[in-house]
């Protein structure tokens, strides 16, 4: 019968992703990976169906989610896995940021404690792990979370330390490793557009030439005519201002509170915004006459040259 046929085929391929994730060798039964599948397809898919969801499941890092998953579980041989391959990977990824080696062993440490879960709530251990959704490689999830880490670190205490001695001191942002992009939330996608179309073109030059073009403050400050005390405050204006104004989107698209914040967490590497495209539209330093024209110098007899 063809209703038996089609159930056989997908239990065969329920059978097969499972087998792929190596989900059992960490205690996960395959009723259990299935409903964690299942999770993330109605959060990232809740539109697939059929083939699609099947597809959308087949597409994400099996391996690395079964192992993330039963960390957060408290398995022990998925700890000694996740030690094993990214411990080393953890101190080499801070070192990376914070370019000295104790803030290295601080940040990385403080990183563990978050996915082992130190905190408790109710009880229970609470792991970052659980966040973790296959959609990239862990790897790279586990660098992006670190540099937010970073970030929010910075923001704690940037009324003492300047941005300008963060840059002098060499402090970088780590770039996320390119993964395969999976479906987003569109509301996402188009809130995320819409602000950043409502931004001046100076603010979307800024972003770009510093977050997409690794450019200095000091290059930036120069190319505008500005100081780079100003390229600083801007900087961090724009962008509180350009996470309040997605956040507000995705209310306005039905989101909660709760919700929309929790969807602002979204890997922009899933996003289908062009972001380079978006920022640089009409926003390079041509845009600006008189910002970043240079100084003309004086003739000798008193004229402009």
């Amino acid at each position: 019968m063809p209703g038996s046929a089609q159930t056989g085929q997908r239990e065969d391929l329920v059978s097969n992703v499972y087998e792929r994730s190596g989900a059992a060798a960490y205690g996960v039964a395959a009723e259990q990976f299935a409903a964690i599948l299942n999770e993330i397809r109605l959060k990232y898919a809740p539109q697939a169906s059929g083939r699609e969801a099947e597809d959308f499941c087949s597409a994400l890092r099996l391996e690395d989610l079964a192992l993330a998953r039963a960390c957060a579980a408290g398995n022990e041989r998925a700890w000694q896995d996740f030690i094993s391959r990214y411990q080393h990977k953890l101190r080499s990824m801070a070192l990376h940021i914070t370019r000295d080696g104790a803030h290295a062993a601080e940040l990385a440490d403080s990183l563990f404690a978050d996915l082992y879960g130190v905190n408790t709530r109710d009880g229970v251990r609470k792991s970052k792990l659980i966040f973790y959704t296959g959609r990239g490689s862990l790897e790279g999830w586990l660098r992006t979370v670190m540099a937010q880490e970073f970030i929010n670190r910075y923001r704690k205490q940037k009324r003492t330390v300047s941005l300008e001695e963060q840059e002098e001191a060499g402090t970088q942002f780590v770039a996320a490793d390119p993964a395969p992009s999976c479906a987003s939330d569109q509301r996402v996608e188009a809130a995320t557009d819409q602000a950043l179309a409502e931004l001046s073109a100076e603010d979307r030059y800024v972003l770009a030439a510093y977050f997409l073009d690794g450019r200095t403050l000091a290059e930036i400050a120069r190319a505008l005519g500005l100081h780079e005390s100003s390229i600083s405050r801007r900087l961090d204006r724009v962008s509180t201002a350009l996470r309040k104004r997605i956040l507000a989107g995705l209310r306005e698209r039905g989101l909660s509170h709760a919700q929309a914040t929790e969807a602002l967490d979204t890997d922009v590497r899933d996003l289908q915004v062009d972001l380079r495209a978006r920022l640089t539209q009409d926003s390079g330093p041509k845009a600006f006459p008189g910002r970043n024209a240079p100084a003309k110098e004086k003739g000798g007899d008193g004229s402009h040259a």
